[in-house]
């Protein structure tokens, strides 16, 4: 008896210590990759998971969207997707599933005018836009529930063709860049303790005729910013004064080969998460340019990658691995992978995404 006690004494321990061994027996919460898509044409917001791996795309949801979808943006938590609705001037917010990432709809507000750009600032409190035919920009308050309020807290005019407008990463600075004929940037203070806009002191910087810049986008550690010229099919960098939130031009590039002389207008820019790499879109040649950022955040040209035609919207993952770029002559997106090492891009699948893409938006959510 005293054996056998003995015996189902050692096997408890050992079944025990197995039990203690194994890991919990719980999931852990892994963060997930979903990009959004708004597809002008087909009226419609597309959503699709994504392999962090692979960039391979599933699509899993079309969300119906009147008005001619645009733009979009996330406030900074990203639990709130909002999308521009060009043709019917409205403005919509979705509230984020973190873990599915579905959209839910929270409200729809009358905005005054076909706004081809939006961004919120870093509170998350105020959402600013741009907008390209009325030349102007506006900023709205943005309640507790992540809705976008109307009317305007203010409305500014400018000149037409304003065409970006998004806070520099200290939320005091903005810029509007304006394509031909107005071809100029203008500057912008932000108080986010009163959510007022003050044309800066020196109100305006003047690009040289015909360069007509369009999208911008900030270095993430240095203190210059790029600006994409729709009609010179070119890239400038501006050195920023972080003082006093002014631009000084310091170098222009083509975004297009030597010798190339049919006709290209530039779109979207995009710029590496590590910094080292710039992308913009080339609309008539049809490609991806390419640069290399150097330490003092000039930029060296690394070529062009051919994509679809008329590539208006592109993107990158946030971790920088993939890049998507939609045609708006193809309706189709085609994604690439990046060399991280060299900023070169390996074509990999091809999607249909339906008539007129206009915005493309990559989130990681989850937990």
């Amino acid at each position: 008896m005293k054996a056998i006690c003995f015996a189902l004494l050692v096997s408890s321990i050992a079944l025990m210590g197995n039990v203690s061994a194994q890991p919990p027996n719980r999931k852990e919460s892994a963060m997930k990759y979903h990009m959004y898509v708004a597809v002008s044409g087909d009226r419609k917001l597309l959503r699709y998971d994504m392999d962090a791996e692979t960039g391979d795309l599933t699509r899993v949801e079309e969300v119906p969207a009147k008005g001619g979808i645009g733009p979009l943006c996330t406030d900074p938590r990203q639990k709130y997707l909002y999308a521009a609705l060009r043709s019917s001037k409205e403005l919509v917010t979705y509230g984020i599933d973190p873990d599915t990432g579905a959209l839910a709809h929270i409200a729809t507000v009358p905005f005054g005018g076909g706004s081809c750009y939006i961004s919120t600032d870093k509170t998350g409190r105020y959402l600013f836009s741009a907008y390209y035919g009325e030349g102007a920009v506006a900023i709205n308050a943005i309640d507790s529930n992540g809705a976008v309020l109307a009317p305007h807290r203010q409305w500014i005019p400018t000149e037409e063709h304003a065409h970006c407008f998004f806070p520099d990463p200290s939320n005091r600075y903005l810029f509007v860049p304006h394509t031909m004929p107005p071809n100029a940037i203008y500057q912008f203070t932000f108080d986010e303790t009163t959510g007022e806009l003050a044309a800066n002191e020196i109100a305006k910087v003047n690009a040289p005729h015909g360069e007509g810049p369009r999208h911008y986008e900030f270095h993430p550690t240095l203190d210059v910013v790029y600006v994409a010229n729709e009609n010179s099919s070119s890239v400038t960098v501006y050195d920023l004064n972080p003082d006093d939130g002014t631009l000084t031009r310091r170098q222009n590039l083509s975004t297009l080969p030597a010798g190339y002389a049919d006709h290209n207008t530039c779109a979207q820019i995009h710029i590496h998460p590590s910094g080292n790499f710039l992308y913009i879109s080339n609309r008539g040649h049809d490609s991806i340019a390419r640069y290399a950022v150097q330490a003092d955040g000039s930029l060296k040209s690394l070529g062009q990658t051919p994509t679809e035609p008329i590539p208006r919207p592109f993107n990158l993952d946030p971790e920088g691995n993939f890049l998507f770029a939609a045609g708006q002559k193809s309706d189709k997106m085609a994604a690439y992978r990046i060399n991280t090492e060299t900023g070169d891009l390996t074509a990999l699948k091809v999607y249909d995404v339906g008539k007129q893409p206009m915005w493309i938006m990559i989130l990681k959510l989850g937990k």
